[in-house]
Order: C-alpha cells, then sequence, then structure tokens
C-alpha cells in the first residue's frame, strides 16, 4: 500500500527473511495475567488472557507455519527453555478452544469486574462479541479446509453465528483509541518517513479509482501537480501513486516530478487520528457475506455485503473529518451501485469473493494486523498485488536466528517435518495446502 523512496524496502520488494518471535515477550506477560487471575480468583482477566494468547499465537503461526505452542512459556515454571514445536493444525485447534473458554468464562461470570479497560470499559458483552468474532476470522482463514483437530469448521463457525454474540456495529470494534499524550500518541505521529520518502502505492490507488471509492480522499493527498491545478478533492484523475515494482530511484523521480500522493498528513500529523482496530464490525460482516457464499451458514450475503461497506464508510466519516463530507451514507450508497462494487446474486462464486477480498482489503491501510491483509489476498487471490516478474510471492517468514542458536534441534525437526529441510519463504504452511 506504500512505497518508499529514500531507500529500498525489502518487504515492498517480497525480500522477506527471518521473521522474530517477539510476539512470545508479550506472551510472557499474558501468562502472568492469567496466573494472577487464578491465584486472585478473577476469572474476567482469565478470559481475556485467553484471548491475548489466541490472538498472538494466531499471529506466530500465520507468520512461520509449525511454532512451540503446548510446550512453550514454560521457562519459568518447568525450567523448559528449548520447547517442541507442534503443527499449525494442532496450534489452530488450541487457540479455537483457547477461544471457546474464553467466551464461556465470561458467560458464566457476567458480572465479574475488569478494571481499567481502556478498549470497552469493563463492558463484558462487547469482550464476547469481539472474541467470538475471532473465532469466525480464524475459521475463515481455515476456508481450505474441511476439519481442524477433528472439527468440522463449517459447522462450528454456524454454532457460533447461531448461539453467540456478534458485533452490531462499529460502536462494538476491538480498537485502541489514541490520546495527546506521551506513549499514548497514534503510532505514526512525526514520523519521519512518512513526512519525507513515503508515497501511496500505484496499485492501491488505482484500485480505488477503478472503483471510485472515495474512501481514497481520506487516505491519500492528490499529487503536488494536481494540487497547483487546482483539481478538486473528488476528482480521482488527481491522485497517482508509485509503481511499487520499478526501482527506487525511478519511484523517487515520479515523486520528485510531482505526480505521486502521499499517505494523507493525519498520519503523521495528528497526535489521536484514528483508531487501531485488532477487529471490527465491516470485517466481520463480510466474513459472514463469505460463509453465506460458501454455503456455511443461511442468510443475505448481499446485506452483509452492503452493510459493511457502509460501516466502513462510517469510520472514515468519523475519524477523517476533512473529508467526511465525501463519505455520507448517500455517498456510500452511490459507491455500492458502482462497477466492481454492486452485490447481486447474478454474481458468480468467484465474482462474490473478488468483491468480499477486496472490500476487505481497502479500510485495512495504515491498520493493525498488516500482515494478516497479506494472508488474505493468498488465501483468495483477491486483490492482486504487483509484484516483479519472476518474483514469487512468499508466504511465511523464515524461523529466527535466535531458534536457530538456542533451540536447534527443535527448530529443525520442524523445518524437516513441514519442508523437507528447506526453511524458505516460498515454502506453503498447513493452512495454505
Amino acid at each position: 500500500m506504500l512505497v518508499e523512496t529514500d531507500g529500498e524496502n525489502t518487504y515492498q520488494w517480497y525480500k522477506w527473511d527471518r521473521g522474530s518471535f517477539d510476539y512470545y515477550d508479550q506472551l510472557r506477560d499474558v501468562t502472568k495475567m492469567i496466573e494472577l487471575s487464578n491465584t486472585n480468583s478473577e476469572p474476567a482477566y482469565k478470559a481475556l488472557g485467553l484471548f491475548f494468547r489466541a490472538h498472538y499465537f494466531y499471529k506466530l503461526t500465520m507468520d512461520f507455519g509449525d511454532i512451540p505452542y503446548s510446550d512453550a512459556l514454560k521457562g519459568e515454571s518447568a525450567s523448559n527453555f528449548k520447547p517442541t514445536y507442534d503443527t499449525q493444525e494442532k496450534v489452530f485447534t488450541g487457540i479455537l478452544n483457547e477461544l471457546d473458554s474464553a467466551n464461556t468464562i465470561l458467560k458464566q461470570n457476567s458480572s465479574a469486574i475488569i478494571s481499567g479497560d481502556i478498549v470497552y470499559n469493563g463492558n463484558l458483552t462487547k469482550w464476547r462479541k469481539l472474541i467470538n468474532a475471532y473465532r469466525l476470522r480464524i475459521l475463515m482463514t481455515l476456508s481450505g479446509k474441511t476439519t481442524v483437530g477433528g472439527t468440522n469448521i463449517a459447522s462450528k463457525f454456524a454454532s457460533i453465528v447461531n448461539s453467540e454474540p456478534l458485533m452490531a456495529s462499529n460502536d462494538d470494534n476491538g480498537q485502541m483509541v489514541f490520546l495527546d499524550q506521551a506513549d499514548n500518541r497514534y503510532p505514526y505521529y512525526n514520523s519521519s518517513s512518512f513526512g519525507s520518502g513515503m508515497y501511496m502505492d500505484g496499485t492501491y490507488i488505482s484500485l480505488l479509482t477503478s472503483l471510485k471509492d472515495p474512501r481514497l480522499f481520506a487516505k491519500a493527498t492528490q499529487t503536488p501537480n494536481a494540487a497547483t491545478a487546482a483539481k478538486a478533492i473528488n476528482d480521482f484523475t488527481a491522485y497517482d501513486g508509485c509503481d511499487p515494482i520499478i526501482s527506487v530511484s525511478d519511484a523517487y523521480a515520479k515523486a520528485l516530478a510531482g505526480n505521486s500522493s502521499k499517505p494523507q498528513t493525519r498520519y503523521y500529523k495528528s497526535a489521536t487520528n484514528e483508531p487501531m482496530i485488532l477487529l471490527g464490525y465491516p470485517e466481520q460482516q463480510l466474513i459472514l457475506a463469505e460463509a453465506v457464499v460458501r454455503g456455511w451458514i443461511t442468510g443475505d450475503d448481499k446485506s452483509y455485503y452492503e452493510t459493511a461497506v457502509k460501516a466502513s464508510f462510517k469510520f472514515d466519516e468519523t475519524y477523517a473529518t476533512d473529508f467526511s463530507s465525501y463519505l455520507s451514507v448517500d455517498a456510500a450508497n452511490t459507491y455500492l451501485s458502482e462497477n466492481g462494487v454492486s452485490y447481486s446474486s447474478s454474481l458468480s462464486t468467484d465474482q462474490k469473493l473478488q468483491r468480499i477480498g477486496v472490500q476487505k482489503y481497502i479500510p485495512t491501510f495504515l491498520q493493525g494486523n498488516m500482515w494478516l491483509a497479506y494472508y488474505e489476498c493468498l488465501r483468495i487471490g483477491y486483490p492482486q498485488l504487483a509484484h516483479a516478474s519472476g518474483t514469487t510471492l512468499p508466504y511465511r517468514f523464515m524461523y529466527p536466528n535466535s531458534e536457530l542458536t538456542n533451540n536447534t534441534t527443535n527448530v529443525q525437526a520442524a523445518i524437516t517435518s513441514q519442508f523437507g529441510g528447506n526453511d524458505a519463504i516460498s515454502q506453503k504452511t498447513w493452512w495454505l495446502k
């Protein structure tokens, strides 16, 4: 979605290398949270701990494949500093079970108190909605499988939809709201790279301009030349980006010539800007739409789809206030009639999945879970991402050097069992096979 013009960005060029196990640092804190919740008989904190465990392990297994899971985080309790690796299927099974337990604990302890909750202000029902939506996200990730750990994926999905609370609006978004105070400001605030060498990716710009998507105005500036020509904000010809697969020098030359859009200034000039979403209502609704298309649940996929798009518009209207007039309910309705956006029963299954995939992708601009948006593109093939001829899109990160050094036997066993000994970014892990 972004192109860097002041140096080569390895991610832009898909030159992925070794990833990081830093999420285990957060998981150590989560482990302590669960231990204290058991000691103090405070079940709500245990439920949230299980949710956080599932979240971090999900991200880890998506990044690498097999990872330490059942044997992990036992350095203090069992002096186990060299955990074995679990298969990815076992990890998925485990995190789904943990999310199930988290939801059940909150259901059974509806009067429990969570102090200092900066996400939902102690509202346990909203936490349950997020947890259940997260279960749907993980199950949809596994759309290429029939079962996980012996559980039928479609049946489990339908059971959650039919019997558990889910998000009802943007008010239920699992999101972090930023404050204009030290250590609580928007993460790109005062970012020098955004102010200088970061420009919009031409493929992302082209996607929005081809669909006449007014959310573009909230995310990107006009090119300098278009601004000088006093083109209207809603003139889609006023926006362009750098081709992500040309050389850095060529991208810089285009930007220098005034022909490339930058990210909107709010992303690096506003201390609060917009919340960072872990999982929100628009994504949930698109997951439900896809589930209808796949025959996992009954319902109106068109309604789910359009509700998601309208909620995404509402989010941008709320936080990109300078452009709110372009993001009204009427604007969303007009957009939903555009070619490539409109949704009807006459569309083929592939066309429906293409529209759902694109609408899931667009709102992820500078939002959390950046790699999960990428993995979604790998899962259904939409939108198509530009890459240089001869370049293969990576499916995973290589294991960290720290594991090769400190947990050699177990990581090598995982590499051998999954990839025949070839720890490469081109190797597909279980969820994609």
